[in-house]
């Protein structure tokens, strides 16, 4: 209990630095001289932000990939867009292979040229797309990591005696009454981090338990939680004004400094909560979002309504954690059975 009151009111630093600028050349490229592409990405990174509502993440990744391409080109004499064909991109590829990219990453890169090319064929003039029919490598499927209910509950529950517990001044006990109802809703609702450091008091009905986020593509969904993170969320509102300053506006979350959350932030706090978990590599947010959904499904919860939850624009996403729950079926089938 006392590491995780230690952990739970750290003064986390609010603005770590950026993993990276938007428009930044992959590794050992940033000396040389731009490529057919360069001048085209400040347009396209627009076009992603404003147009296509993707996040500043995708948005990061994709403009990278894009000026990874251009460096590439200028490398081997392809000085103008409509001179590329499936071929050269098919060597781009090559080589960021042989660079020892991950398959998740080749692919990304894929899509970032099919949206970078269709997008100059619709705006640019560009006469033909040199992506059209593009494929790359399937990627790897992997589970994805799943803490158990009983270890969930448990930390969420010393996290809740922290938060309701004494505290040495206000500030301490405002940061673990947020860190409470941050874990919570994770786990309650099964969004995604970015959708709960950017929700907004008008987003909560504390009456009815339910919340409106704003997920990929600016798509709204309510979705309900229940009384324990009703109870961590109650008390955080009461405590929020022993950190929020004026610049937070209707945050629901706010950081040290007062204003909202920064996602990187509410991150390290969910991974200091989930090192006090055993018997679990799980550390990001992300974790939280994948045992909802498939302690949801072993609780009997059909596919649609866990795809509803989480957002998916297909049940072909959420699948993936039917996978996950006949994979514990078969473990405990293993342990138990005498003829396993």
């Amino acid at each position: 209990m006392g590491a995780v009151k230690d952990r739970t009111v750290e003064r986390e630093p609010e603005h770590a630095a950026s993993s990276g600028a938007q428009g930044v050349p992959a590794a050992g490229v940033e000396d040389t001289p731009p490529g057919p592409l360069e001048a085209y990405l400040p347009q396209f990174r627009a076009y992603l932000s404003l147009e296509r509502s993707r996040s500043d993440h995708t948005v990061r990744s994709y403009v990278n990939d894009v000026s990874d391409l251009s460096h590439w080109m200028r490398e081997h004499g392809i000085d103008a867009m409509d001179l590329l064909d499936r071929d050269a991109l098919r060597g781009w590829l090559a080589q960021r292979h042989h660079r020892g990219l991950a398959r998740s990453s080749l692919s990304r890169g894929i899509a970032a040229v099919h949206t970078f090319f269709r997008w100059a064929v619709d705006t640019q003039g560009l006469r033909h797309d040199p992506a059209a029919g593009l494929r790359g490598p399937r990627p790897a499927k992997h589970l994805p990591d799943v803490v158990g209910a009983t270890a969930l509950n448990d930390m969420l529950d010393d996290l809740g005696d922290v938060a309701l517990g004494e505290h040495d001044d206000a500030h301490a006990a405002a940061l673990a009454a947020r860190d409470w109802a941050l874990l919570e809703l994770l786990y309650a609702t099964g969004a995604r981090i970015s959708e709960l450091v950017s929700l907004d008091g008008s987003h909560v009905d504390a009456v009815n338990h339910v919340l409106t986020v704003t997920g990929k593509g600016n798509k709204q969904r309510r979705v309900p939680y229940g009384e324990s993170a009703g109870e961590a969320l109650a008390l955080w509102a009461h405590r929020r004004a022993e950190l929020a300053a004026p610049d937070a506006g209707d945050a629901v979350f706010v950081g040290a400094r007062g204003a909202r959350i920064d996602a990187r932030v509410a991150r390290r706090v969910v991974a200091r909560a989930l090192e006090t978990v055993p018997d679990t590599a799980a550390r990001g947010p992300h974790s939280l979002r994948h045992s909802a959904a498939t302690h949801l499904l072993d609780g009997g919860a059909d596919l649609r309504t866990v795809q509803e939850v989480l957002g998916h624009a297909s049940v072909a996403t959420t699948q993936i954690y039917t996978h996950v729950s006949v994979e514990r079926l078969k473990r405990a089938y293993s342990q138990a059975h005498p003829r396993a």
